[in-house]
Order: structure tokens, then C-alpha cells, then sequence
């Protein structure tokens, strides 16, 4: 991908609108319905990536609640299999509907030689849903948006610790704020009742910002949270830049759109600061 490259939206039509107008006023509606109250300068946030009708209130909620900067790092896992196991794009830009958001190639060709293991891999990130879907909602919340996608392939803790690690360091040398963003659904596919028990063991780990016992409980519970891997990730680079806190702004299953409990998927939204 070169710097004039531009990704093509994969999935506009199908999770979100892909006429602007419609996209615009439902990502606004989504934004709306939380309580206007102070935004939160946060270190790091996790939020869903299903369809807008799905999980676009969760999404909607943790980012109306957020000062958006300018920059931020949007980790996601890799659903398709394609690619390298550590996938980043360091140039080009990738549009959305609303328009085309700049990579920060800086930042990206920085984190890229401090942990090596990153590699330059379009491939991983062609048909990727996760962080597209994330986009339109930072775009609003911030027009001036730059953005570096990484998708993680990988389950190996003290590689992703060390991303995090990395994604600290560099983070900590930047003049301005950033936010790192984990796209993550919780528990799939499991009844109702099954999944918040589940998704409420991971959710607890999220709180005591302990990246090695979310992993725990996502491998030793069986807890199919997609993204665990991005959580770890920012988890840990959140508490090297000083993060004490973390709440969860919403949670909802899609069995709260649905109506259908015997096989749901969960949604958080986690603000951690």
C-alpha cells in the first residue's frame, strides 16, 4: 500500500449505511443517546464491531462519551485469516462513506521499529471488518481523524503484552494525546443467560485492568470474545501511560435487538483512564 494507496470500504452496506446521509444521521442517532455530560480524556476503550443494528448503541455510547483526539490506534482481531498474524498498515488511507481518513504514518513507521514483530501486511486488513466499522463513529466525534490499523492474528499473551509495551512507549513520546482502540466482541453464539455470565468474568478482569487475567478467563472459561487479544494489547499499554480506571459505559446482547436468547453474541463498551 503506498502513501497515495486507498483502502475500499469492505463492508458499507452490510454492517452500516453506505449512502453518507443515512450513515451520518444513524451513527448522530447512536452518539445521541447518551447523556450529555463531560467527555473523558481516556487512555484506551474497547467497542463492538457487529452491525450497527446490533451493537451500534453500545459503540455509540462509549464514543459520545470520549474526547476523541485527533490520533488513535485502532487494534482489532483478524476474523478472516488472511494476512500475517501481526498486521499494520503504515501509509495510504483507508475511506469510509463519510470520507477518507488519513494513516499517521509517523507513528506507525515508529511503533514498527520498536517491535519489529509488526509487519507491513494490507492482506490482513482487505476484508477486515473490525476496524472499519469503528471508523464512521471516531470521524464524527473527530473530523480532523488520522488512524493506524493493526490486526492481530495471534494468542500468545507475552506477544501481545509486548505490543501493548510498544504501543506504550511510542505512544508516551507523542506531543499530542492518543486513543488506543480494542475492537472486541464478548462471548458468541452461547444462550442469553450463558454469555453475560461469561462476559461479565471478562468484563471484571477489563475492570481491574489485568491483561493476564482477561487471557485467563478468556482461555480457561471458554470465553469466545473475539477481540480478547486488542484488549490485552491496550490493557497493557493503557497501564504503562498511567491508566487507574476502567468502567463499562454499556453492555448488551443481541438478543436485546433480536428478541432471540438460545444463541446471542455479547457487546461491551469499556472506557479505561
Amino acid at each position: 500500500m503506498t502513501a497515495t494507496e486507498v483502502r475500499r470500504p469492505a463492508v458499507a452496506g452490510r454492517f452500516y449505511p453506505s449512502e453518507p446521509v443515512i450513515l451520518r444521521r444513524d451513527v448522530a442517532a447512536y452518539l445521541s443517546q447518551e447523556s450529555p455530560r463531560k467527555s473523558v480524556r481516556a487512555l484506551g476503550c474497547i467497542a463492538p464491531h457487529a452491525g450497527y443494528i446490533y451493537s451500534g448503541q453500545v459503540a455509540g455510547s462509549v464514543f459520545a462519551r470520549l474526547e476523541v483526539p485527533q490520533l488513535c490506534i485502532l487494534l482489532c482481531p483478524n476474523h478472516t485469516g488472511l494476512g500475517r498474524p501481526l498486521a499494520l498498515v503504515s501509509q495510504g488511507s483507508w475511506e469510509t462513506p463519510l470520507s477518507s481518513v488519513p494513516i499517521d504514518r509517523d507513528f506507525a513507521v515508529a511503533l514498527q521499529r520498536r517491535f519489529p514483530l509488526l509487519e507491513e501486511d494490507p492482506t490482513a486488513h482487505r476484508q477486515e471488518h473490525a476496524i472499519e466499522v469503528e471508523l464512521p463513529f471516531l470521524q464524527i466525534r473527530q473530523p480532523e481523524l488520522t488512524f493506524v490499523p493493526i490486526a492481530l492474528g495471534t494468542r500468545n499473551f507475552e506477544v501481545l503484552a509486548q505490543l501493548g509495551s510498544a504501543l506504550a512507549d511510542v505512544a508516551a513520546a507523542q506531543p499530542q494525546p492518543i486513543l488506543i482502540v480494542a475492537s472486541s466482541d464478548m462471548n458468541h453464539y452461547e444462550s442469553d443467560e450463558i454469555t453475560r455470565v461469561k462476559d461479565e468474568s471478562a468484563m471484571q478482569a477489563i475492570l481491574a485492568l489485568d491483561a493476564r487475567a482477561l487471557f485467563d478467563v478468556v482461555t480457561l472459561q471458554s470465553v469466545s470474545m473475539c477481540g480478547f487479544g486488542p484488549a490485552i494489547s491496550m490493557l497493557t499499554a493503557a497501564r504503562q501511560l498511567g491508566a487507574t480506571s476502567a468502567e463499562v459505559v454499556r453492555y448488551a446482547t443481541s438478543g436485546d435487538v433480536s428478541g432471540e436468547r438460545k444463541r446471542v453474541v455479547g457487546y461491551a463498551g469499556i472506557i479505561v483512564s
